[in-house]
């Protein structure tokens, strides 16, 4: 890494880089959420079919994410990252030529794959070409990506969808990948392929990693929609994952060179980030799609306009972004972390008073406190990531840090899948036990309005009570967090965003 007090031309192009790329991998993680009915329909797939379309890229990448330090070992951070470019690109081409199914999903798994090398990747180029007193500048970068690839990546599809075609949800990726080339090739040094690192793979690593991250994905992706336990395909998937852990876990011990490096979540400050970032992965994915459903679902919003809603949140987090190299040197990384899991659980518990008459712009004080709270606990906990591990190790840091977020974003929908079953089920059955026969206002809705009327309005208050209830349990999950701070170590006043030495 450069000893010099500021980086170079080529230090900033390279940062670009990474910032563009890693945007370019959380947009399409989401971009096709909105336009799934539109795509469904082109293609010849049924609605549970079309669930793939977005579980395939999550699993994909998920797999590469901490796959990607291996493979920068060994081929040069330049070498693979114009590598992935070039084949993500070519990928989101396949994806948006597709005509069936099975197309889509086999592009689809390109992209996830090779977007995936695009996240951590960013965040060593910033731990690594940029001096410590300007890393929290190219952490604020990495940090935006972070927010704004899930929260624009429905608007910019659904408005594409609407208004070009559902296609240039991918060939979007053409230009933009060109430019990401260009910026690799110049701020980029070239270094020589590691073809020996081969030799010394960690295959029951590799293979762990595969069957451990992809099985406990799709596990959790359609953990619900295949009614857990009682479907053999998730029972089957279950036993392969833990398979798969367990060989990750001999790879430890037998390899001379891991894949990746698990001892670091040994680490009493890396495993608070580590354990952190997987909540706060699955609080910013839950709320991401708990808001649209409740706005499609409650006052009727069509894609578009709920996306808008959901995109207030980032407003906060882009307009605080220019201060954050300033407070990172002011401000306690515990204390600053601490108060934005406090925020984004205060902006959860604004939520769960939610009625039938709740609409967009009821969510707006709750968005703007989300985003303050995304910004202090996201970007600081990129911070601490980066300064939680030795130098040598940034990249399986990077690795393992993004894909908690991710995996945390698994297990969120999970748990919301879950609960929104069990909880609206349990809710009309208690709404429907206090209608009985002797109620005036029962007998009165009947008589006016007929019995379907009343199930379908019992059931819409069972939905906005579960919509509350889920508010709640992302809360309260939030403050459990908290009390995590403790274990991060705090950064020195010369360090800034150093790595640890």
């Amino acid at each position: 890494m450069s000893t010099e007090e500021r980086a170079d031309a080529a230090a900033w192009l390279a940062v670009a880089a990474g910032t563009i790329g890693a945007l370019m991998a959380t947009l399409d993680t989401s971009i096709v959420n909105s336009s799934l009915p539109t795509i469904q329909g082109e293609i010849g797939a049924s609605a549970s079919e079309g669930t793939w379309i977005s579980t395939a890229y999550l699993v994909a990448e998920i797999i590469m994410i901490p796959l990607a330090a291996w493979f920068e070992r060994i081929f040069g951070l330049r070498t693979f990252l114009l590598i992935a470019t070039s084949l993500f690109t070519l990928f989101s081409m396949w994806c948006g030529i597709s005509q069936s199914l099975i197309h889509m999903i086999i592009g689809r798994i390109g992209q996830g794959f090779f977007g995936g090398a695009m996240i951590p990747t960013a965040l060593t180029i910033v731990a690594t070409r940029l001096p410590p007193k300007q890393q929290p500048v190219g952490i604020a970068l990495f940090g935006m990506t972070a927010v704004l690839g899930p929260v624009v990546g429905p608007i910019i599809g659904g408005w594409l969808t609407e208004n070009v075609s559902w296609h240039y949800a991918f060939f979007l990726n053409l230009p933009v990948g060109a430019i990401l080339l260009a910026l690799v090739l110049i701020g980029l040094v070239p270094r020589k392929i590691d073809w020996g690192g081969f030799r010394d793979t960690d295959v029951l690593g590799l293979i762990g990693l595969v069957l451990g991250l992809g099985g406990l994905t799709i596990v959790m992706e359609e953990g619900q929609r295949e009614r857990w336990f009682e479907s053999a395909m998730i029972t089957d998937l279950s036993v392969v994952s833990l398979f798969g852990i367990a060989l990750l876990l001999v790879g430890q011990v037998v390899a001379r060179k891991p894949v990746i490096r698990l001892k670091i979540l040994l680490e009493r400050s890396f495993a608070g980030v580590f354990l952190m970032s997987l909540m706060v992965g699955a609080a910013l994915y839950g709320i991401l799609y708990i808001i649209p459903q409740f706005l499609s679902e409650v006052p009727g919003y069509n894609a578009e306009q709920s996306g808008f809603i959901a995109a207030i949140s980032g407003v906060p987090t882009i307009l605080l972004l220019a201060v954050f190299p300033i407070l990172v040197r002011r401000i306690d990384l515990r204390l600053a972390i601490a108060f934005g899991l406090l925020l984004y659980s205060i902006s959860c518990f604004l939520s769960t008073d939610l009625t039938s008459d709740t609409s967009g712009p009821q969510f707006v004080a709750a968005q703007v406190v989300r985003g303050v709270g995304q910004f202090f606990a996201m970007l600081f906990l990129n911070q601490a990531a980066t300064s939680s591990v030795a130098r040598d190790y940034a990249e399986d840091a990077s690795g393992l840090f993004n894909a908690a977020r991710n995996l945390g974003g698994s297990l969120g929908l999970a748990t919301i899948a879950t609960l929104q079953d069990r909880r609206q089920s349990l809710h009309f059955a208690r709404l429907a036990e206090s209608v009985t026969a002797n109620s005036v206002a029962g007998q009165n809705a009947v008589h006016q309005h007929g019995l379907p009327w009343l199930q379908s309005a019992l059931q819409g208050q069972a939905t906005v009570m579960t919509y509350s209830d889920l508010y709640w349990v992302f809360g309260v999950a939030m403050l459990f967090m908290i009390p995590l701070v403790l274990l991060l170590k705090p950064l020195s006043s010369d360090k800034g965003g150093a790595l640890g030495a």
